[in-house]
């Protein structure tokens, strides 16, 4: 590859404020929010229209130089990583809501919208986005598509793909391909379906039909307080054995209730072993009804405190301080890893019991914040950095937990994707001929590896 003509052709583009190659501008591209993995691209684009990624894509596939999108970098499994010698396609000025149809209920948008701000544009027409990843207010709607992303509210709405009608997508080799339509009626094979999720390796969705949905006409939402974690996790349990469907059921560990307390003043009681957030939502005839019997089934499950959000000025308070967990536990400890594995709800209790264990067995704190409705963890593992022997017992904590959801009938990923950090784990999830199949279907699209080469698959060509 000319590398020198190669940037020529990326000049003819852009100009020299949104064509970085400088070592000081790549650094900030280097990595996501899995700061563990780095690697410093060739380049970095700024483009600012779809026309402008088109012609980047057939560029890249013109001269085999693999290709990175990013969208705000908040990947917490190394999934917009660069590519040693390939370039960041950085979309965010591709931030327009093209068109929000209410009638229809659906918005067309760019792949750069903040997902927070989809739901703004559609509230004066009592809509909203469903899916609301802890963090909405600042991904973006391709990230949220190619890592098929949840939030607290997907145990009752889904994920990111049952609100994805159609996509407008410029494949690797520059080919531009729209799918779906507006329709919640599918036609034919389930391409939509096929292609979110697939972590950029069918590469980039330019333009996204979403499905949006009438606002709840009402929420009730608490928060219980438990002297031990493994109460909260049966709590759940009993939760929906009533035949109860919150839109949100959320636990937190001490240890992120410690953090998130310090960082946003949530309220939380900072005694609790652990802490309970359930929500209710729909018609206000129903979820009162359905908050009766839910009062009933946590006054039985041994809760030492229950709080009631009375307004939505207090149920935003309880949801701030779960929403900031993430970041909060970064005042505990400068460093650390995020897990996103998956248990049977029946095995929550058995799973936090085993990840505290660890944490005892290897003398590293792990704060456990966790989608509880669908038994998707996210334990935060603690370390220090600057010891490598501190990070490689990290590192092999997160690795059994990631075997140990696999054990216990789960998966290895809920919400953040494969990306490089659980590649070495998919052999042990997958079969070979599952493999196999997925990795047909990859180079049925992208022979040479051009779209995020070295992610979700284990690769056939030499990566950083």
């Amino acid at each position: 590859m000319d590398e020198a003509a190669f940037l020529v052709e990326l000049s003819r583009i852009f100009s020299n404020d949104r064509l970085l190659t400088k070592n000081a501008q790549l650094v900030a591209y280097e990595s996501d929010a899995l700061t563990s993995y780095q690697v410093r691209p060739q380049a970095v684009v700024l483009p600012e229209t779809q026309e402008e990624v088109i012609q980047t894509v057939r560029i890249c596939n013109e001269f085999g130089v693999p290709f990175v999108a990013r969208g705000s970098g908040t990947s917490l499994s190394g999934g917009s990583l660069p590519v040693s010698g390939g370039i960041v396609i950085a979309l965010n000025r591709l931030n327009k809501i093209i068109r929000l149809d209410a009638e229809s209920r659906i918005a067309v948008v760019e792949c750069g919208v903040v997902n927070i701000d989809v739901s703004l544009a559609a509230a004066p027409y009592g809509l909203y986005f469903a899916p609301d990843p802890s963090s909405q207010l600042i991904c973006t709607i391709g990230g949220n598509l190619a890592f098929n992303s949840g939030g607290a509210h997907c145990l009752k709405y889904g994920m990111t793909s049952n609100h994805i009608l159609g996509i407008k997508a410029v494949l690797p080799d520059g080919d531009v391909v729209e799918i779906g339509g507006e329709s919640l009626e599918g036609i034919g094979p389930d391409t939509v379906g096929l292609y979110v999720g697939s972590e950029g390796l069918f590469g980039i969705a330019l333009e996204v039909t979403l499905r949006l949905l009438p606002k709840p006409e009402a929420y009730r939402t608490v928060l219980v307080a438990y002297h031990s974690l493994e109460a909260a996790g049966k709590a759940v349990s009993m939760v929906i054995a009533a035949g109860l469907l919150p839109g949100a059921i959320e636990i937190m560990d001490n240890l992120a209730i410690q953090a998130a307390e310090a960082a946003v003043q949530a309220g939380y009681p900072l005694d609790a072993a652990g802490l309970l957030i359930v929500e209710l939502d729909g018609e206000s005839s129903i979820v009162e009804k359905e908050f009766n019997s839910l009062m009933e089934v946590i006054e039985e499950s041994g809760a030492y405190e229950i709080r009631i959000a009375e307004d939505e000025e207090q149920r935003m308070r309880i949801w701030k301080g779960r929403k900031s967990a993430f970041s909060a536990v970064g005042r505990l400890s400068q460093d650390y890893l995020v897990q996103d594995g998956v248990v049977p709800r029946s095995q929550l209790s058995h799973a936090l019991a085993e990840i505290e264990k660890l944490g005892n067995q290897y003398g590293i704190r792990i704060a456990n914040v966790f989608h509880a409705g669908d038994g998707n963890l996210h334990p935060l593992i603690l370390f220090d950095g600057r010891d490598s022997a501190n990070q490689e017992k990290a590192e092999k904590i997160a690795g059994e937990i990631l075997k140990m959801c696999i054990d216990l009938g789960g998966s290895i990923t809920g919400e953040h994707g494969i990306g490089v950090e659980k590649l070495k784990y998919v052999p042990i999830m997958f079969t070979e001929s599952d493999i196999d199949t997925m990795q047909a279907i990859r180079y049925q699209i992208d022979p040479r590896e051009l779209s995020n080469r070295g992610k979700m698959l284990p690769s056939r060509i030499k990566t950083a």
